[in-house]
């Protein structure tokens, strides 16, 4: 039965666009859409809205101003902030719109003179990475929700993954946006001109605003050549200094570093005993350090000490068997339950202080049982997952985000702030900053009806 009734003006309206089937109602049908993939954050919706192209997507947001009803834009549903699900406690306004992109899977052949394609804000990141594989180029972003989260959803929370040390973040990818506003109205940019200086850069604007500023619907992206030949090594290490020394100087000079990913004993005992893997190097190790090098295939990019623990894979297949070790981290620690998800950044020269620091002071915590620390190490950013704490306590949270504020640090690297970290964001930005974001805010929104509560905690910035 639908939990909203027939007779609400709003939804009548959002059918006569969409079309029935694609206004859902239904409790169950609803559901998947109202809470995040950590399950941490969930909220009522007023319905789920699935529109098939642009037009459709600025047709209901002018139906939903209209009415006064706040949108809510929602791409793969892969977030952990709350940024894509409604707030427990809905506003003055009522529960949002959710607005789904899913259907909006536009997907233009790649243009080979530019190296670009545009994509739209449904298509998954894994689509988009074998569709422009199949023309010989390569995305610069990638992580291990590939074939969940959506493109749209990685450029309005400029998303990282295991590639940003070569590639950059998503805003170095993004060539041009398309988007509808919260009054409706569409800008679209989409020519990609590697040369292009006609004033603001909506789309550097755009990507990170986690929905706040407009509906993101189509996207230009740059591509890359595809990488070479690679090496995959784990090694083990014994502290998180000994795994920076590693960086620095197991590269060989003139290779490119892919990626150099870390997980401590917590996360590799977890991921074994969830996923059935075996320890893979000689002896037990405090953390393991995954390093990936475009070598052509022959090892000779990684110079390895001899009295080394280290496990390497040149072929395909064991190089994949090495990376399940990362990419099954957060899966693993979710299956505990409700898991604490941190993602914060902290200045190299900072890390192993304030991992070790930060990992110690949280396992003091009554309320945890378990914490775990991997990550992106060649660009700062530790992703923290704690078991304990009911899914509202905030204590582990804030001793996290305070202190990587000390050090240095941003309390979100990669997964946006949402709802979750919008109270934190000063610790971060400064007031003048902020204050700008809010000016910003109010201009595109004045009435604060798109996503509301996230990123700013002032639902009308």
């Amino acid at each position: 039965m639908d939990s909203a009734p027939r007779t609400d003006p709003l939804l009548d309206v959002l059918r006569d666009v969409v079309g029935a089937e694609h206004v859902l109602t239904d409790p169950e049908l609803v559901a998947p859409y109202t809470v995040d993939w950590s399950r941490r954050f969930a909220g009522p919706a007023r319905a789920v809205v699935r529109p098939a192209d642009t037009e459709q997507v600025a047709a209901v947001v002018r139906a939903c101003v209209a009415a006064g009803a706040p949108v809510l834009p929602q791409g793969g549903n892969t977030g952990l902030v709350g940024g894509g699900v409604p707030a427990s406690a809905p506003g003055p306004a009522g529960p949002p719109v959710v607005l789904s992109t899913r259907r909006l899977t536009r997907l233009d052949p790649v243009d080979d003179l530019s190296g670009q394609v545009t994509a739209g804000a449904g298509v998954t990141l894994g689509d988009l990475r074998r569709h422009v594989a199949a023309a010989g180029w390569e995305y610069g972003v990638d992580f291990a929700a590939r074939d969940s989260a959506t493109v749209g959803g990685t450029v309005a929370t400029n998303a990282g993954g295991i590639r940003v040390v070569a590639f950059g973040m998503t805003r170095a990818q993004v060539a041009g946006v398309e988007a509808v506003l919260p009054d409706g109205t569409v800008v679209s940019h989409l020519g990609g001109l590697l040369k292009d200086n006609t004033g603001y850069d909506l789309g550097a604007l755009l990507t990170g605003s986690e929905g706040t500023l407009g509906v993101i619907t189509a996207v230009r992206l740059r591509l890359h050549r595809p990488v070479g030949a690679t090496t995959v090594v784990l090694v083990g290490v014994d502290s998180y200094d000994e795994a920076m020394a590693a960086v620095r100087t197991y590269v060989a000079p003139g290779t490119r570093l892919l990626a150099a990913e870390l997980v401590d004993d917590v996360g590799m005992d977890l991921v074994m005993a969830v996923a059935g893997l075996p320890w893979p190097l000689e002896r037990p190790h405090p953390l393991v350090l995954l390093l990936e090098v475009e070598d052509g295939g022959t090892g000779d990019g990684l110079v390895v000490p001899d009295d080394a623990d280290v496990a390497a894979a040149l072929d395909a297949g064991d190089q994949e068997r090495l990376w399940q070790y990362r990419e099954r981290q957060s899966e693993a620690f979710s299956s505990l339950g409700v898991i604490h998800k941190l993602d914060v950044s902290v200045p190299l020269p900072a890390l192993a202080r304030c991992a070790a620091e930060l990992k110690q002071a949280v396992a003091a915590l009554d309320s945890v049982d378990r914490v775990g620390v991997f990550g992106h190490l060649a660009d700062g950013n530790i992703h923290v997952e704690i078991s304990g704490p009911d899914a509202d306590d905030l204590e582990a949270d804030a001793l996290v985000v305070e202190t990587i504020a000390r050090h240095g640090g941003s309390v979100s690297a990669e997964h946006g702030i949402g709802r979750a970290k919008a109270h934190w964001l000063p610790l971060s930005r400064s007031a003048a900053e902020i204050a700008t974001m809010r000016r910003l805010k109010r201009a595109l929104d004045p009435d604060g009806l798109l996503n509301p509560g996230v990123l700013l905690d002032d639902p009308t910035g």
